[in-house]
């Protein structure tokens, strides 16, 4: 079927689409679903995956790799064959180590895209169950409910008070009103009113709809075939180009005055042109990409052990930076398993007619004694062995209409015949959202609530209405109620929460609850854990505020409470005006927009689809701890990220500025291209094992960021120290051995690549003296073993064809000596450095700025610019579900 096929099924009847479907009520077979499945495919538009070509075409992109291949092939052709074949192996290798590591990292992602799952409750066998939306075929009956994403292209058989959010395809921010009425033939889609669209989002009440149209053939399959989504760059990404750009200003300078001086000098050109290139190449940390690829492959790895997913690899150096959380309560400060503890009846209510309509007046579906769908406390209350026989009773009641619960309302009707002929209404919700529909509610049941508030209990009230006559129910029907009673939970502390919420403020994270649970409550929990300063704030405090008063009140704030959606989201990007990294953690439809409002969304693996479709990062486990673990892993990635371009820029600069220098009083090139480059190789492949490097405590008990400016003094600061050294090198071999033009590079060869490499020992850390920091073992090894063997490759088989010379031994004694004072002067020079530096400069990015990067989205309000919105939702519901999920655009 086609995109057609769903504007044609528009014009369809409910039951004439069910008979053109070839489908009853009581859905498709699992026989029939298996079948339709190998003829239409799985219902995914695109997935993850890591795809060779493409990361090859990244490595060979670059364009000094590009020159470097060119002037191989005119070696080649002016006879210089020899030259050629290093320069072309030297490459090879370069880009295949870029390449493995690279594809390592795009598997890695793979992997984690593969257990974030959307689920869909379908109808199969006359019965409700819950399957991956990549199953769902042709014929499928599906359940909607609120915060669902829709799965497919649907033709709705039947809704209640269904609207969905389709700006994901119209632009429109405004929910769209849903039901089962047929409309003429050739309808445009946005008009579309009796059919659900594939990556909308059901905004309010439930329905059901027959599948009509899966996978790439849907209206957003065929949307998003013919738009090319470009992820957008994290800050963590924006930081490494900025980098790059510092390095590629480097190197134009140094090449193209290395190249105009040998001109000059009357040095044959194309020597000229190599070396150029080679010092432009050795100048340039080729293997970051690889580095930090390896490096956020090997935390993911990590960090899924630890039951943490993260969509992008990037995003796990943003959660790193992270300096204020706001959380839910429920299963983060709390279990999360909420049990029913007892009924407080309205004393002219028996508590067993309470519990009944307790369990009544609920929007799940009830499918061999278990709930499908609801809330956690509806589960709670239906699970608990204190109803048990009111559960059995309430099978002989038809209920005949419901309201499902919205964020608005706060509350759920359902109209249920108890057999006696008078219908009548349930209603069940938040106390304060129910209390104010009733006509008089005793005194007693209002301290009562309070006294529950304050022993920290979940309450929820429930009232009734008779609707003689009544055959359907409205939210305008929730008037002039009688009180019923309460129904109280208990939802304990997590044990484990106190810790927790120590180690992040170890790491230097304030967490604030945000929370649509009651005030009391809220502070109560917050009380029992320890969290300091739990001032609260209420949503009907917040809307007394202004965006500038709500600012300066959120950092005295431990509890937001009673707060709706759009108040949330504020709270967020107002907090994100203070210049700091925000973090929202949510599960909830509710959630959603605060989750894409702040600069890492966080959710967990049970929760709603819209919710997960909004985060960045996905928690296996819902808890602080985890995330502490998460935060921690961020800020250790991106601190031996730094090791290596604080190491590699200042001791690249300053050999090849050592090369420069030293072109324009010698008789010849002090290293010829190809063991420029094998240097730089030799010593990239030492780097590799940065990721596995120990990162001192000190290090991530704060974020820290790309700062260019501090990069840029670090490596003037230090790279001089390294040509000094290298100077006294060229002085040693010129007049201490009498060196010509093979003696001369071979020593030079050993020497820098033992000086730059080595100081990663005293570079890697802050301490000093620098073994106060115990590195890795794989670091120690791969360190000594590169500079044994550059050491070893002068007197080697292979020398003559590098053009090396075998080094006569004193020359070890000297280097020995060299390494040595070179790394005691630079340990100096480190404390006087930072000294006066201090600790690295967090750079506060202007917050609409950076958000116009990381994210093209920003649903800070029901009314934003739909343009950018729906370029991101496109992308985004793009990885609709399952083993086929696409990459997320971040």
């Amino acid at each position: 079927m086609t995109v057609d096929a769903v504007v044609e099924a528009g014009s369809w009847q409910p039951e004439d689409a069910l008979r053109r479907l070839e489908v009853d009520e009581t859905g498709l077979t699992g026989e029939q679903a298996r079948e339709r499945l190998g003829r239409y495919g799985p219902n995914a538009v695109s997935s993850h995956r890591a795809r060779a070509l493409s990361v090859l075409w990244h490595q060979l992109r670059s364009p000094l790799l590009g020159l470097l291949l060119l002037a191989a092939l005119t070696s080649a052709f002016v006879g210089e064959a020899t030259d050629a074949v290093i320069i072309g192996v030297i490459v090879s290798a370069s880009i295949g180590l870029g390449f493995v590591n690279e594809y390592r990292a795009e598997r890695a992602a793979q992997a984690l895209h593969s257990q974030i799952r959307q689920l869909a409750v379908v109808v199969r066998d006359g019965r409700a169950t819950q399957v991956s939306a990549t199953e769902l075929v042709p014929g499928d009956l599906v359940e909607l409910a609120v915060g669902d994403i829709v799965p497919a292209d649907l033709r709705l058989v039947s809704a209640s008070s269904l609207e969905c959010d389709e700006s994901v395809l119209t632009g429109e921010s405004l929910p769209v009103e849903k039901g089962i009425a047929a409309v003429p033939a050739g309808t445009a889609l946005a008009d579309l009113s009796g059919c659900a669209l594939m990556g909308t989002v059901v905004h309010a009440g439930s329905g059901r709809g027959v599948v009509v149209v899966t996978g790439a053939s849907t209206v957003f399959g065929r949307i998003s075939a013919g738009l090319a989504t470009q992820q957008t760059e994290t800050e963590f990404q924006v930081g490494l180009r900025r980098f790059s750009m510092l390095l590629v200003y480097a190197a134009g300078a140094l090449t193209g005055s290395i190249f105009v001086m040998n001109v000059v000098l009357q040095r044959p050109v194309l020597d000229a042109l190599l070396f150029s290139l080679a010092i432009a190449v050795g100048i340039t940390p080729q293997l970051l990409p690889a580095v930090v690829s390896t490096s956020l492959a090997a935390g993911s790895r990590r960090l899924a052990a630890r039951k943490v997913l993260v969509k992008r690899l990037v995003c796990i150096e943003d959660l790193g930076d992270i300096d204020t959380l706001f959380t839910d309560k429920t299963g983060t400060l709390t279990q999360g398993r909420i049990s029913f503890m007892r009924a407080q009846p309205d004393p002219a209510v028996p508590t067993d007619l309470l519990v009944r309509y307790g369990l009544l007046a609920t929007s799940a579906d009830l499918v061999d004694g278990h709930l499908v769908g609801g809330n956690p406390l509806d589960a709670a209350l239906w699970e608990s062995p204190a109803t048990a026989a009111e559960r059995a009773a309430t099978t002989a009641v038809r209920r005949l209409s419901v309201v499902p619960f919205d964020h608005e309302r706060r509350r759920t009707s359902v109209l249920v015949d108890l057999g006696d002929g008078i219908p009548l209404l349930l209603v069940k919700g938040a106390p304060e959202a129910v209390l104010e529909r009733c006509l008089d509610v005793p005194e007693p049941a209002r301290s009562a609530l309070s006294a529950e508030f304050a022993a920290g209990n979940r309450v929820v009230a429930v009232a009734t209405r008779s609707m003689p006559g009544a055959k359907n129910v409205e939210a305008s029907d929730e008037h002039d109620l009688r009180f019923a009673g309460l129904l109280v939970f208990l939802d304990p502390p997590r044990p484990d929460a106190a810790a927790a919420l120590d180690r992040l403020t170890a790491l230097g994270v304030s967490v604030k609850i945000v929370t649509g649970d009651n005030a009391t409550v809220a502070a109560k929990v917050c009380h029992d854990l320890g969290l300091p300063g739990a001032r609260v704030l209420s949503g009907t405090d917040i809307d007394g505020l202004d965006d500038q008063a709500l600012a300066a009140a959120v950092p005295g704030t431990t509890v937001f409470a009673r707060v709706s959606p759009e108040q949330k989201a504020r709270i967020v990007r107002v907090q994100r005006l203070s210049g700091g990294d925000v973090a929202f953690l949510g599960d909830g439809v509710n959630d959603a927009l605060a989750l894409h409002a702040a600069d890492v969304g966080i959710s967990v693996d049970s929760a709603t689809d819209v919710a997960k479709d909004a985060a960045d990062v996905i928690l296996l486990e819902k808890s602080l701890d985890v995330l502490a673990d998460g935060v921690a892993e961020g800020r250790r990635i991106f601190a031996n990220t730094i090791k290596y371009v604080l190491m590699g820029t200042s001791s690249n600069f300053g050999n090849m500025f050592s090369a420069a220098g030293a072109s324009l009083f010698l008789g010849f090139l002090p290293m010829l291209p190809s063991q420029v480059l094998l240097n730089n190789l030799l010593y990239d492949v030492s780097q590799l094992a940065i990721p596995t490097d120990n990162v001192d405590e000190e290090q991530l008990r704060r974020p820290s960021h790309w700062d260019i400016a501090f990069i840029r003094r670090f490596m003037l600061y230090f790279g001089p120290f390294s040509s000094v050294f290298d100077f006294a090198t060229f002085g040693v071999m010129i007049w201490g051995f009498d060196a010509g033009p093979s003696l001369f590079r071979s020593g030079w060869f050993v020497e820098s690549l033992a000086t730059q490499t080595l100081i990663i020992f005293a570079i890697r850390t802050r301490r000093s003296p620098f073994f106060r920091s115990h590195p890795s073992l794989p670091l120690t090894l791969a360190a000594l073993g590169v500079v044994t063997i550059g050491a070893l490759l002068p007197g080697s088989p292979v020398a003559s064809t590098l053009g090396f010379a075998p080094l006569p031994p004193p020359y070890f004694a000297t280097l020995a000596a060299m390494v040595v004072a070179y790394i005691a002067l630079v340990e100096l020079a480190k404390r006087l450095f930072y000294r006066t530096t201090g600790p690295v400069a967090v750079p506060k990015v202007p917050t609409t700025a950076r958000h116009q990067r990381r994210r093209a989205a920003q649903f800070s309000s029901p009314h934003h610019e739909p343009t950018t919105r729906r370029t991101r939702s496109r992308a985004r519901t793009a990885r609709i579900s399952g083993d086929a999920s696409a990459s997320t655009p971040r």
